[in-house]
């Protein structure tokens, strides 16, 4: 059975609830990911001739399985680990955490309890690397990502910042120019690599690799990135240890700083003690030539450190708060250098509250040497409001990593989000070497205006209405449908009621013209990739199957007016995510087979079967339609004769009611309480009335007990149908099921979502204008006299006013 990415990530963060209590997630990263790195090392190297990992005897998981128990599987786990470490120089990286630490782990029994129980988890049988055929989708290196994200999360405002969100980073990755790489010897270098996250979203876009470089002060981090760079098949990469700034360690042969051909960085915010341990007056790297950045303010530092560790021709981007693009002093000084140098060669806006460790708002300064004597201005985007709340933290959704790069690369001109800001204007004396976003870019939403002179007369205005012209180009005679002239020039009226508005749009023939248009172009797009999805063999990488997938959604919509292609995208891409990548992984490790596994309960024993690939609804919508509609049919009956006891029983049930005497004390009644009461009244006429209900009742008690036996009858018949079927599914079938009935139709439901948000934008906003102008203000203010007096009125005649 194919190991499931969403099962592996759950099982990884289980083994987190045995270290949590002792040290906080900041710390008990280490141990969790060195245990993953050998249990995947182990899986994949251990008995491997010329393996790119060296397993040594007695260095590897196994080792540390057979530690369970043991009195000192702490101070041996240590030793194991380091066998490993020294046959591979990993020591240093992969020997961080002390498994044997008792402040951290316990001590005694505690510590060998919680050990065996987090090598236990480990070595789950679904756990087996060795048997992942999808290596070009870094399984394991996704795993490790999903760890760092969920350890950041949890380290608190301070710990959190040894980790570039992931969305963050593919954009980096995509507007820098990566994809032109040539060779596996051009490099890219991140100057405070953290856990290296960033700079493998970079390099993992240049389709012939590239050469890694990178350094990071911590250096327990700089272990975490290490072991990163070997997870996602990259065991050259050169990460060192130190302070970038005051001892950059990557030096040519003369001493002088090695330039780059990409460099990308997320260094931490406005560090005030930036240079600690060399004199910025006299760099020997000559780094500051533009100017000294503030004492305090280190955010300048590492942008400068970056751009002089690029080749002539060297692109790059850096994660900086907004503050860098707008501050005064020394930093507007050497903002104006870079300017005038041209640089700079893109601003991206990105949300608040996006980076761990902080809330505040941050930007990619996008940099570009090649070419800038000849630059004419700086690209900005303002991308601040495109994100979805994700707990306590704002996430950049795939449709708006897509849209920045699109946008970004294309220098596509969108008003309120994107533009191309010649030097002229940001050299004009109202800007002075500005970059604040908003100077150039209004990214405000229109006020919606009220009208004063159709609140006092009446009618709606007309530039309300003409405001909607996208809808009006889409569906271009519904207004006239709607709307007719008022009495006064500018202003229009409803020609239906309000609450005909929606029907009256859902109706009309041009919208319906146009479902069928959308509809059209989903078949088109269906139509194109149901073959090959169909055609999905082991060893086909998933990420090159979504890549494909969603492109060529993005582009069958791109022509059609009022429904956003990204909207579209996202759907398809949080599919993909919730259910759509596991059935790709399974069909890539398995092939296309409908495969059972056992329900257990807790005792162990089966209760049920089911298929991850195929759930049963599938099946019985295909091929047992007619069967699931009888059991439907039953279980209406069933619910008809619940509804009528419940009838009876409001009816008659209460104090002194005929049921008041069979309805015991949680207000239930029972047939063996009916049977009894009957027995006992069914001589004495004088309870006639209470008989005639009573076995109403138990007669509606028998009827549903009957209807019941049916349901659970047929349903064991559909039951042992389906499991039989199950065993019988050609390849052909299962296809079908998988991509046909499974994943087109939800995406065929995706779309028709988005065409009843369009509706019900263009609806809303048409009831909103008629209802706020339905009542001109006069009408309403003789109707409040009205009722004033009406009200006086009653109190006088209640005397309460004389």
């Amino acid at each position: 059975m194919a190991l499931k990415k969403s099962e592996l990530y759950s099982s990884l963060w289980k083994s987190c609830d045995e270290l949590r209590g002792g040290m906080d997630a900041s710390q008990y990263k280490d141990y969790v990911l060195a245990l993953l790195f050998i249990k995947y090392v182990s899986d994949r190297y251990a008995g491997v001739e010329d393996a790119l990992i060296e397993v040594p005897q007695g260095g590897s998981f196994q080792d540390i399985v057979a530690l369970k128990g043991d009195k000192e599987i702490g101070d041996k786990i240590n030793k194991i680990i380091a066998k490993l470490a020294e046959a591979n120089d990993l020591k240093g990286i992969i020997d961080v955490a002390d498994f044997n630490n008792a402040d951290k782990l316990g001590k005694g029994k505690e510590m060998q309890d919680r050990l065996s129980n987090l090598v236990d988890i480990f070595n789950d049988p679904n756990l087996n690397f060795s048997k992942n055929r999808a290596d070009g989708d870094d399984l394991l290196g996704d795993a490790y990502e999903y760890l760092m994200r969920n350890f950041a999360t949890q380290s608190g405002k301070s710990k959190g910042q040894f980790y570039t969100p992931a969305e963050v980073s593919r954009i980096i990755s995509k507007v820098i120019g990566v994809n032109t790489a040539e060779s596996q010897d051009q490099t890219i270098y991140d100057p405070t690599c953290g856990s290296g996250s960033l700079l493998l979203k970079a390099a993992d876009e240049a389709a012939r690799g590239l050469t890694i470089y990178g350094q990071e002060m911590d250096n327990a981090t700089r272990a975490l990135a290490k072991m990163n760079m070997i997870l996602h098949a990259h065991p050259t990469a050169d990460i060192l240890q130190g302070n970038t700034l005051a001892d950059p360690l990557f030096r040519e042969a003369d001493g002088k700083l090695k330039q780059f051909d990409f460099a990308v960085a997320n260094p931490p915010f406005s560090s005030k003690a930036w240079s600690n341990g060399f004199n910025p007056v006299q760099d020997e790297f000559k780094r500051f030539e533009d100017g000294i950045p503030p004492a305090k303010n280190g955010d300048y530092a590492f942008l400068l450190h970056l751009l002089r560790s690029l080749k002539s021709k060297g692109k790059g981007a850096i994660i900086l708060p907004h503050g860098v693009i707008f501050r005064g002093n020394a930093e507007a000084e050497i903002r104006k250098n870079l300017i005038c140098k041209g640089v700079i060669k893109g601003i991206i806006g990105l949300p608040p509250n996006l980076f761990y460790g902080t809330g505040i708002p941050a930007c990619i300064i996008v940099v570009d040497k090649e070419n800038a004597e000849e630059r004419q201005g700086i690209f900005m985007i303002d991308a601040s409001k495109s994100f979805v709340k994700d707990g306590n933290k704002n996430r950049l959704r795939d449709q708006d990593i897509h849209k920045i790069v699109d946008v970004f690369n294309r220098q596509l001109e969108i008003p309120k989000y994107s533009r191309f800001v010649p030097f002229e204007e940001i050299a004009e004396s109202k800007n002075d070497y500005n970059l604040n976003i908003p100077r150039y870019i209004d990214s405000q939403e229109e006020e919606d205006i009220q009208d004063i002179e159709a609140h006092l007369l009446g009618g709606i205005p007309k530039r309300d209405v003409e405001a909607l012209s996208e809808y009006w180009q889409v569906y271009p005679t519904l207004k006239q449908k709607l709307f007719e002239i008022a009495e006064r020039p500018g202003y229009l009226k409803l020609k239906i009621s309000i609450g005909e508005v929606k029907a009256c749009i859902f109706d009309y023939p041009e919208f319906i013209t146009y479902g069928q248009e959308i509809q059209a172009v989903f078949e088109g797009w269906q139509a194109k990739n149901t073959p090959w999805l169909k055609d999905i063999q082991p060893g086909h990488h998933p990420k090159d199957i979504i890549y494909s997938l969603s492109e060529d959604l993005l582009q069958a919509f791109t022509e059609k007016s009022l429904i956003d292609k990204y909207d579209v995208y996202q759907h398809l891409m949080t599919y993909w995510v919730e259910s759509m990548k596991d059935d790709v992984y399974i069909l890539v490790e398995d092939g296309w087979k409908a495969e059972l596994k056992g329900v257990t309960n807790k005792k162990g024993a089966i209760t049920d079967y089911v298929c991850e690939l195929i759930p049963k609804e599938l099946m019985i919508n295909r091929y047992f339609k007619a069967e699931q509609a009888a059991i439907e049919k039953l279980e209406a009956k069933r619910d008809d004769i619940v509804r009528q006891q419940e009838e009876l029983q409001e009816e008659h049930g209460g104090e002194e009611g005929l049921l008041e005497e069979v309805t015991n004390d949680s207000g239930k009644i029972t047939k063996a309480n009916v049977n009894e009461r009957i027995k006992t009244i069914k001589n004495d006429a004088t309870f006639a009335d209470e008989l005639k209900v009573l076995k109403a009742y138990l007669k509606l008690i028998e009827q549903e007990a009957e209807v019941t036996k049916e349901i659970k009858l047929l349903t064991q018949f559909l039951e042992k149908y389906v499991l039989t079927k199950y065993g019988n599914l050609t390849q052909d079938e299962i296809k079908t099921l998988v991509v046909d009935d499974k994943w087109m139709v939800t995406l065929q439901q995706a779309i028709n979502s988005e065409m009843e948000r369009i509706s019900q934008r263009l609806t809303q906003r048409i009831k909103e204008l008629a209802e706020r102008y339905e009542t001109p203000l006069p009408e309403l203010t003789s109707r409040v006299d009205e009722l004033t007096s009406r009200v006086e009125a009653h109190l006088k005649k209640m005397g309460m006013v004389r």
